[in-house]
């Protein structure tokens, strides 16, 4: 027997962070932030206050894991990818838990190392880099935990599902986020192969994204991207005008195709925002930027200052790609909607959303508000330029075909995005509620516990 604690990300999308209770020993799985309350305080300078991040719901509420007793029983805090929504909280919260190792693949460790120096936050614990596909033994106090990183896709490079096998009662899969794509433009197709074995073992729950698993789809290949990207940028009368390009800055895969276009089309990709020099620099740092030479990355003040000035002089000699996609205040491209830097939109620009705005009401209105003052200069959009990284629900239909879990437990998105993988799972044959016998799906909330038997 052993508890599931689901901390966070089951009332949102965001803040994610469940923890695994055994007899003596408890292991976590991420440690993410909640980005629209973060942009927030964000505007009024006080993110880095963690009451005050509490207080707006921007962090996991782990102090339920005082009331359970259960903070020091910590033993890892395993992260599946180098999402903020994942990850972002570690450098607010890890040291509350200084005997557990933070565990993740390289990419993801090595933005996690540039977050803490950012903000000038030394951690006590002792930080681990594992290679995708490679297992890792969590040390309990009486008892070991093997663990699995199993490589899967997503919109971020070196994107794992955690396995976590229990000592007596089969596996635990931690599929949270990810989507199906067998030709990545970038690093390794799904581990179908270690699934399969783990099904064989035995998963007895999964913990799965199912953000989109109302969407009568399968998601496509970051492939399809790259096409969408292509017939915009090759094809499209850009002569003279200038051309902008916002996504999101630890998508890798898609940079790496928005520089290769912009090499086609003779102009030198210029980054800008201190985001994308984050996860370009970790992706460098990990040996997984082959476009590393063609690009200028920017993200100092003076230094866009000064650029600025080349691109509005020289507008048909650079493919500009900053930060902003969502309309965030303070970004690149919501600055320069607002005409704070020397280069300007013009009648006849061409901007380049190769992203989709976060379900989330705060993102959905900031980045309307930010488009209709770039429409008013007769600019270009081209929206939606983009594939999304998560599952939709044919993808979701085949993945548990593969795994064949005994309990489902839906994750990532409020009761509404949840709803449609429990219905999902009715259908293959799965029963609703805890007091189910045989296969059965769990829907819960944040802050709730179940037993495992």
């Amino acid at each position: 027997m052993f508890k599931i604690h689901t901390i966070g990300g089951f009332n949102e999308v965001g803040k994610n962070m469940t923890v695994l209770e055994f007899e003596d020993d408890a292991i976590m799985l991420d440690m993410g932030l909640f980005l629209p309350a973060v942009i927030k305080l964000g505007e009024e300078d006080d993110y880095r206050d963690l009451r005050k991040m509490r207080r707006v719901g921007a962090v996991p509420d782990d102090l339920i894991l005082d009331k359970l007793k259960l903070r020091k029983k910590v033993r890892a805090i395993l992260i599946g990818h180098a999402h903020l929504d994942h990850v972002g909280a570690v450098p607010y919260l890890a040291d509350r838990y200084p005997q557990a190792e933070i565990v993740g693949t390289p990419f993801t460790i090595s933005v996690l190392k540039r977050l803490l120096k950012d903000d000038k936050i030394r951690l006590r614990n002792k930080i681990k880099s594992i290679q995708p596909n490679s297992s890792y033994t969590v040390k309990g106090k009486r008892k070991n935990y093997q663990t699995n990183f199993i490589n899967i896709t997503h919109s971020t490079i070196q994107t794992s599902l955690i396995a976590v096998h229990t000592p007596n009662d089969g596996v635990v899969l931690y599929a949270n986020d990810f989507k199906l794509d067998n030709t990545p433009i970038l690093g390794k197709k799904p581990n179908y192969e270690k699934m399969r074995e783990l099904a064989k073992k035995g998963v007895k729950v999964l913990i799965v994204d199912s953000l989109y698993s109302g969407d009568e789809r399968k998601t496509p290949s970051e492939k399809i991207a790259r096409a969408l990207l292509e017939e915009v940028m090759l094809t499209i009368e850009n002569s003279n005008s200038a051309i902008v390009i916002t996504t999101f800055s630890s998508h890798i895969a898609r940079l790496k195709s928005i520089v290769e276009f912009s090499k086609k089309l003779g102009r030198k990709p210029i980054f800008i925002g201190r985001s994308l020099r984050k996860y370009v620099s970790a992706a460098i740092e990990v040996k997984m930027c082959p476009f590393k030479n063609d690009i200028l990355l920017i993200s100092y003040r003076n230094q866009i200052k000064s650029m600025m000035k080349k691109i509005e002089k020289n507008r048909n000699k650079y493919v500009l790609v900053c930060t902003g996609h969502q309309g965030e205040k303070g970004s690149v491209l919501e600055r320069i909607s607002r005409n704070e830097f020397p280069f300007q939109f013009r009648p006849g620009d061409n901007l380049i959303f190769s992203s989709k705005v976060i379900p989330a009401p705060g993102n959905v209105k900031q980045r309307a508000v930010m488009e209709k003052r770039i429409k008013k200069r007769g600019v270009r959009i081209f929206d939606n330029v983009h594939v999304s990284g998560h599952a939709g629900r044919e993808d979701l239909r085949d993945f548990i075909s593969i795994v064949k879990p005994e309990i489902i437990i839906p994750a990532h998105g409020d009761s509404k995005q949840l709803a449609p993988m429990s219905d999902l799972a009715e259908r293959m044959g799965y029963k609703r509620g805890y007091n189910q016998k045989g296969k059965r799906v769990i829907q819960m909330r944040d802050a709730q516990t179940i037993k495992i038997f």
